[in-house]
């Protein structure tokens, strides 16, 4: 069917020849309908591509009032703080949130699938899918949101902080300090924020920097693994994708006997509560998290009430100069 004509509960009642209160039962998981039943309306929904959404669910209570929150990592402190402001929002405005993560970029668009028929919107954080699958996202009816991805050619709306302009400062910030030899701890291939990241370490080369991109990824131990490998490359700096791969970085420095900052300075992004904590305390980049998840839900509430919201500019964030970078060493 045409995107003017969208497929309803009523047509699939049709379909199978039962009611839309059967319908409804079945796609609720009750067990009151019997077999051959629930068959029809399965295979009629099949056939048809039908899918729920915010203006077509629980016939008995209308939306559901709950939005969803699909991420790629539920331990990173990081997007904790981004839905804790985002739901500031949502509590205010009478909506529940329903958060899950995906344990692969293969199976992130699965996941979102899968949470769409629960719930009236969807944010989705950082999201590594393809350009294909995320059309294939932005062509179903449930209003959704990509936050921490821009991405032309593709028909949601987006937030996101400028992460190009934040770390080429921060590797002004190591110029200054003398630093030339540096290795970037790279995230996941398919993030746009370490796309964009590294884009500004090699733009960098103009300030007299020579980076070397490392495989690393977001974690703790991924910094703490990497470093070995960083070392090879006899830089005097580590910029890492973000503050956990940094700390990770750290604690393998001290391992080997590698002060920090005085052998070896060590740069983050994020700063996540710990950053300022940490021993030496974390020289990172400030990102606004807070500001991200009001303006995600700002976003997100406005095309739940069938409005199309304007792109805003990108959030910026700012360099924090803490213990963690000194003068390279000679």
């Amino acid at each position: 069917m045409s995107e003017q004509r969208r497929v309803t509960i009523r047509d699939v009642a049709d379909a199978a020849g039962v009611s839309v209160a059967t319908v409804s039962r079945v796609m609720s998981g009750s067990t009151s309908v019997n077999s051959e039943m629930a068959d029809r309306v399965r295979q009629a929904t099949s056939d048809l591509g039908y899918q729920p959404n915010g203006a077509a669910q629980g016939l008995a209570s209308g939306m559901h009032h709950c939005v969803g929150v699909v991420l790629p990592d539920l331990s990173n402190p990081y997007f904790y703080d981004i839905i804790k402001a985002t739901s500031v929002g949502a509590t205010r405005d009478g909506y529940r949130m329903l958060v899950t993560e995906w344990e692969s970029p293969g199976d992130e668009l699965g996941t979102c699938l899968d949470v769409l028929p629960r719930v009236d919107g969807l944010l989705v954080l950082s999201s590594r899918m393809d350009l294909e699958s995320l059309r294939h996202l932005a062509s179903r009816t449930v209003p959704t949101v990509l936050v921490n991805r821009v991405e032309l050619g593709v028909d949601l709306p987006m937030v996101g902080v400028d992460n190009f302009s934040a770390m080429l400062s921060l590797c002004q910030h190591l110029a200054s300090l003398g630093h030339r030899r540096v290795v970037y701890l790279a995230g996941s291939p398919s993030a746009w924020q370490n796309r964009e990241r590294w884009r500004a370490v090699e733009q960098a080369r103009i300030l007299g920097l020579d980076p070397v991109m490392v495989a690393a990824d977001a974690t703790i131990a991924a910094g703490f693994a990497a470093t070995d490998e960083a070392l090879s490359h006899d830089p005097t700096a580590l910029i890492a994708f973000n503050d956990l791969a940094a700390l990770g970085a750290i604690a393998r420095l001290r391992e080997l006997g590698i002060r920090t900052p005085e052998d070896m300075s060590v740069t983050g992004f994020d700063d996540i509560a710990m950053a300022q904590y940490a021993d030496p305390a974390l020289t990172t980049i400030v990102s606004p998290k807070e500001e991200l998840g009001a303006q995600a839900w700002s976003m997100l509430v406005s095309r739940l009430s069938g409005k199309r919201p304007e792109q805003p500019p990108l959030l910026s964030a700012a360099v924090v100069h803490r213990a963690s970078t000194g003068p390279a060493k000679a």
